[in-house]
Protein backbone atom coordinates (compact mmCIF):
# COMPACT_ATOMS: atom_id res chain seq x y z
CA UNK A 1 0.00 0.00 0.00
CA UNK A 2 1.10 3.91 -0.68
CA UNK A 3 0.14 7.01 0.81
CA UNK A 4 -1.89 8.32 -3.11
CA UNK A 5 -2.85 11.38 -2.20
CA UNK A 6 -2.56 14.88 0.53
CA UNK A 7 -5.33 17.12 0.83
CA UNK A 8 -5.49 20.47 2.91
CA UNK A 9 -8.95 22.32 3.57
CA UNK A 10 -7.70 26.11 5.17
CA UNK A 11 -11.22 27.33 5.61
CA UNK A 12 -13.29 24.62 7.23
CA UNK A 13 -15.96 23.67 4.75
CA UNK A 14 -14.26 25.62 1.92
CA UNK A 15 -12.77 24.16 -1.24
CA UNK A 16 -9.69 21.92 -0.25
CA UNK A 17 -6.83 21.43 -2.26
CA UNK A 18 -4.08 18.30 -3.27
CA UNK A 19 -0.30 18.99 -1.83
CA UNK A 20 2.58 16.84 -2.74
CA UNK A 21 3.88 16.94 0.87
CA UNK A 22 2.51 18.08 4.15
CA UNK A 23 3.99 18.37 7.94
CA UNK A 24 1.91 17.98 11.36
CA UNK A 25 1.60 20.82 13.94
CA UNK A 26 0.04 20.72 16.69
CA UNK A 27 -3.81 20.91 15.29
CA UNK A 28 -3.35 18.72 12.62
CA UNK A 29 -1.94 18.92 9.01
CA UNK A 30 -0.37 22.50 8.69
CA UNK A 31 -2.59 24.75 7.33
CA UNK A 32 -5.30 22.57 7.36
CA UNK A 33 -8.96 24.10 8.81
CA UNK A 34 -6.96 26.99 10.81
CA UNK A 35 -9.56 29.05 9.38
CA UNK A 36 -13.29 29.31 9.83
CA UNK A 37 -16.37 31.22 8.93
CA UNK A 38 -18.99 31.80 11.58
CA UNK A 39 -22.81 33.34 11.58
CA UNK A 40 -23.90 36.10 13.49
CA UNK A 41 -23.84 34.14 16.60
CA UNK A 42 -20.51 32.78 16.37
CA UNK A 43 -21.70 29.08 15.10
CA UNK A 44 -19.96 27.56 12.75
CA UNK A 45 -21.02 27.90 8.97
CA UNK A 46 -20.92 25.38 6.86
CA UNK A 47 -21.67 23.68 3.27
CA UNK A 48 -24.72 21.63 5.25
CA UNK A 49 -26.02 25.17 5.61
CA UNK A 50 -24.73 26.73 2.38
CA UNK A 51 -23.22 24.06 -0.57
CA UNK A 52 -22.10 27.43 -2.37
CA UNK A 53 -19.13 26.89 0.36
CA UNK A 54 -18.11 24.23 -1.96
CA UNK A 55 -17.12 27.15 -4.52
CA UNK A 56 -14.86 29.31 -2.17
CA UNK A 57 -11.22 28.51 -3.52
CA UNK A 58 -8.75 28.82 -0.81
CA UNK A 59 -4.62 29.51 -1.56
CA UNK A 60 -2.33 29.55 1.68
CA UNK A 61 -0.03 32.85 1.27
CA UNK A 62 2.87 32.97 3.40
CA UNK A 63 1.07 35.69 5.91
CA UNK A 64 -2.64 34.87 5.23
CA UNK A 65 -5.08 33.84 2.67
CA UNK A 66 -6.30 34.18 -1.35
CA UNK A 67 -10.07 34.16 -1.78
CA UNK A 68 -11.76 33.28 -4.82
CA UNK A 69 -15.61 33.10 -5.80
CA UNK A 70 -17.14 33.39 -8.83
CA UNK A 71 -14.00 35.23 -10.98
CA UNK A 72 -13.71 37.97 -7.66
CA UNK A 73 -10.66 37.33 -5.36
CA UNK A 74 -9.48 39.04 -2.07
CA UNK A 75 -6.46 38.99 0.05
CA UNK A 76 -6.56 38.21 3.99
CA UNK A 77 -3.89 38.50 6.38
CA UNK A 78 -3.57 36.24 9.23
CA UNK A 79 -4.55 38.13 12.30
CA UNK A 80 -2.25 39.56 15.14
CA UNK A 81 -1.97 38.82 18.88
CA UNK A 82 -4.24 41.75 20.12
CA UNK A 83 -6.68 41.82 17.33
CA UNK A 84 -10.58 41.68 18.13
CA UNK A 85 -11.55 38.54 19.33
CA UNK A 86 -15.09 36.72 17.87
CA UNK A 87 -16.73 33.84 20.35
CA UNK A 88 -16.48 30.52 18.01
CA UNK A 89 -18.44 27.28 18.40
CA UNK A 90 -18.05 24.10 16.70
CA UNK A 91 -19.66 21.12 17.75
CA UNK A 92 -20.50 22.38 21.39
CA UNK A 93 -16.98 23.98 22.15
CA UNK A 94 -17.25 27.12 21.95
CA UNK A 95 -13.25 29.14 21.94
CA UNK A 96 -11.83 32.89 21.26
CA UNK A 97 -11.19 33.11 17.58
CA UNK A 98 -9.59 35.99 15.84
CA UNK A 99 -11.11 37.94 13.72
CA UNK A 100 -10.10 39.68 10.16
CA UNK A 101 -10.53 42.72 8.54
CA UNK A 102 -14.30 43.56 8.36
CA UNK A 103 -13.77 44.22 4.92
CA UNK A 104 -13.62 40.66 4.33
CA UNK A 105 -16.28 39.50 6.45
CA UNK A 106 -18.19 41.71 4.07
CA UNK A 107 -17.37 40.55 0.74
CA UNK A 108 -17.86 36.50 2.37
CA UNK A 109 -21.10 37.47 3.37
CA UNK A 110 -22.57 39.60 0.04
CA UNK A 111 -20.82 36.58 -2.20
CA UNK A 112 -22.55 33.46 0.59
CA UNK A 113 -25.98 35.37 1.04
CA UNK A 114 -25.34 35.65 5.28
CA UNK A 115 -24.09 37.63 7.51
CA UNK A 116 -20.67 36.17 8.58
CA UNK A 117 -17.45 36.13 10.00
CA UNK A 118 -13.79 34.91 9.34
CA UNK A 119 -11.98 33.70 12.21
CA UNK A 120 -8.44 31.93 12.96
CA UNK A 121 -7.29 29.65 15.24
CA UNK A 122 -4.47 31.24 17.26
CA UNK A 123 -1.31 28.97 18.02
CA UNK A 124 -2.65 29.19 21.72
CA UNK A 125 -6.10 27.51 21.09
CA UNK A 126 -7.01 24.37 23.54
CA UNK A 127 -9.66 22.43 21.50
CA UNK A 128 -8.50 18.73 22.61
CA UNK A 129 -9.09 15.64 21.00
CA UNK A 130 -12.13 13.59 23.16
CA UNK A 131 -9.97 11.52 25.30
CA UNK A 132 -12.36 8.61 25.02
CA UNK A 133 -10.67 8.22 21.76
CA UNK A 134 -7.11 8.24 22.77
CA UNK A 135 -4.96 5.39 22.85
CA UNK A 136 -2.78 6.81 25.37
CA UNK A 137 -5.25 9.22 27.90
CA UNK A 138 -2.20 10.80 29.15
CA UNK A 139 -0.83 12.74 26.05
CA UNK A 140 -3.39 15.07 24.84
CA UNK A 141 -4.63 15.97 21.67
CA UNK A 142 -5.94 18.91 19.47
CA UNK A 143 -7.18 20.11 16.83
CA UNK A 144 -8.17 23.22 15.28
CA UNK A 145 -12.00 23.61 13.40
CA UNK A 146 -11.82 20.29 11.86
CA UNK A 147 -14.93 18.31 13.35
CA UNK A 148 -13.23 16.43 15.96
CA UNK A 149 -10.19 14.72 14.79
CA UNK A 150 -6.70 15.93 13.32
CA UNK A 151 -6.84 13.50 10.09
CA UNK A 152 -9.21 11.35 8.30
CA UNK A 153 -8.06 8.80 6.50
CA UNK A 154 -9.96 7.02 3.35
CA UNK A 155 -8.87 4.23 1.07
CA UNK A 156 -8.69 4.48 -2.79
CA UNK A 157 -10.64 0.83 -3.27
CA UNK A 158 -13.18 2.11 -0.76
CA UNK A 159 -14.31 4.90 -3.18
CA UNK A 160 -13.58 3.09 -5.94
CA UNK A 161 -16.36 0.27 -4.65
CA UNK A 162 -18.74 2.67 -4.03
CA UNK A 163 -18.58 3.72 -7.23
CA UNK A 164 -19.48 0.88 -8.67
CA UNK A 165 -22.59 0.84 -7.49
CA UNK A 166 -23.26 5.01 -8.36
CA UNK A 167 -24.91 5.54 -11.86
CA UNK A 168 -22.90 8.53 -11.50
CA UNK A 169 -19.56 8.06 -10.42
CA UNK A 170 -17.69 10.36 -7.67
CA UNK A 171 -14.19 11.56 -7.03
CA UNK A 172 -12.58 11.63 -4.00
CA UNK A 173 -13.30 15.36 -2.83
CA UNK A 174 -16.75 14.62 -2.00
CA UNK A 175 -15.66 12.55 1.42
CA UNK A 176 -12.46 15.59 2.00
CA UNK A 177 -9.89 13.15 3.65
CA UNK A 178 -6.50 14.13 4.37
CA UNK A 179 -4.90 11.11 3.22
CA UNK A 180 -5.44 8.70 0.96
CA UNK A 181 -4.33 5.21 1.10
CA UNK A 182 -3.65 3.22 -2.09
CA UNK A 183 -3.28 -0.59 -2.92
CA UNK A 184 -5.56 -1.72 -0.05
CA UNK A 185 -8.95 -3.46 -0.03
CA UNK A 186 -12.36 -1.66 0.21
CA UNK A 187 -12.85 -1.06 3.54
CA UNK A 188 -9.91 -2.38 4.79
CA UNK A 189 -9.30 1.14 6.90
CA UNK A 190 -12.39 -0.14 9.40
CA UNK A 191 -10.35 -2.64 10.54
CA UNK A 192 -6.56 -0.50 11.01
CA UNK A 193 -5.45 0.23 14.81
CA UNK A 194 -2.12 1.31 14.16
CA UNK A 195 -0.32 2.15 10.79
CA UNK A 196 2.83 3.38 9.39
CA UNK A 197 3.14 6.05 6.90
CA UNK A 198 6.56 6.49 5.72
CA UNK A 199 8.36 7.63 8.98
CA UNK A 200 4.86 8.37 11.16
CA UNK A 201 3.12 6.21 12.72
CA UNK A 202 -0.96 7.13 13.43
CA UNK A 203 -3.55 5.55 15.61
CA UNK A 204 -7.00 5.23 13.69
CA UNK A 205 -9.29 6.16 16.55
CA UNK A 206 -13.05 6.47 15.58
CA UNK A 207 -14.89 5.56 11.85
CA UNK A 208 -16.22 8.67 10.55
CA UNK A 209 -19.94 9.48 10.44
CA UNK A 210 -21.40 11.16 7.49
CA UNK A 211 -23.69 14.52 6.76
CA UNK A 212 -25.24 15.76 3.24
CA UNK A 213 -21.62 17.38 2.08
CA UNK A 214 -21.02 13.60 -0.03
CA UNK A 215 -24.05 14.07 -1.77
CA UNK A 216 -22.41 18.32 -2.87
CA UNK A 217 -20.64 18.09 -5.70
CA UNK A 218 -17.31 20.30 -4.85
CA UNK A 219 -16.99 21.79 -8.45
CA UNK A 220 -20.61 23.04 -9.11
CA UNK A 221 -22.32 22.83 -5.15
CA UNK A 222 -25.70 20.90 -6.87
CA UNK A 223 -26.76 18.28 -4.85
CA UNK A 224 -27.26 14.71 -5.66
CA UNK A 225 -29.36 12.58 -3.41
CA UNK A 226 -28.20 9.61 -4.82
CA UNK A 227 -25.09 8.97 -3.05
CA UNK A 228 -26.04 8.84 0.35
CA UNK A 229 -28.81 6.60 -0.58
CA UNK A 230 -26.44 4.13 -1.47
CA UNK A 231 -23.69 4.46 0.96
CA UNK A 232 -27.06 4.28 3.14
CA UNK A 233 -28.05 0.74 1.54
CA UNK A 234 -24.72 -1.22 2.84
CA UNK A 235 -22.51 1.43 5.07
CA UNK A 236 -25.14 2.75 7.84
CA UNK A 237 -24.77 0.84 11.48
CA UNK A 238 -27.69 2.07 14.18
CA UNK A 239 -28.70 4.80 11.91
CA UNK A 240 -25.32 6.29 11.24
CA UNK A 241 -23.23 6.19 7.82
CA UNK A 242 -19.64 5.63 8.16
CA UNK A 243 -17.06 6.06 5.41
CA UNK A 244 -13.29 6.46 6.50
CA UNK A 245 -11.46 6.49 9.39
CA UNK A 246 -10.44 9.09 11.93
CA UNK A 247 -6.86 8.99 12.94
CA UNK A 248 -3.80 10.97 15.39
CA UNK A 249 -0.57 11.10 14.71
CA UNK A 250 1.49 8.83 17.39
CA UNK A 251 4.92 9.59 16.05
CA UNK A 252 7.00 11.68 13.59
CA UNK A 253 4.92 13.86 11.63
CA UNK A 254 5.73 14.08 7.84
CA UNK A 255 4.00 12.94 4.64
CA UNK A 256 4.76 12.56 1.03
CA UNK A 257 2.82 10.92 -2.02
CA UNK A 258 4.33 7.64 -2.21
CA UNK A 259 5.46 6.91 0.45
CA UNK A 260 4.97 3.03 2.06
CA UNK A 261 1.95 2.62 3.99
CA UNK A 262 2.17 -0.67 6.79
CA UNK A 263 -0.34 -1.86 8.97
CA UNK A 264 0.78 -2.27 12.27
CA UNK A 265 -1.92 -4.05 13.61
Amino acid sequence: MNLSAIYRYPIKSARGHAVNSASMDRFGLAGDRRWMLVDSEGQFYSQRRAPDMALLDVALREDGLSLSYAGESIEVSTPRTGDREISSTVWGHTMLARGVDPRVDTWLSHRLGADLRLVFCPEDASRSVDSVYLPDAKREQHVAFADGFPLLIVSQASLDDLNTRLNNPVPMDRFRPNLVVGGSDPFAEDEWRNLRIGSTTLAIVKPCSRCAIPSIDQQTAARDPEINRVLASYRRREGVIYFGMNAIVTGGGEFTIGERVTVLN
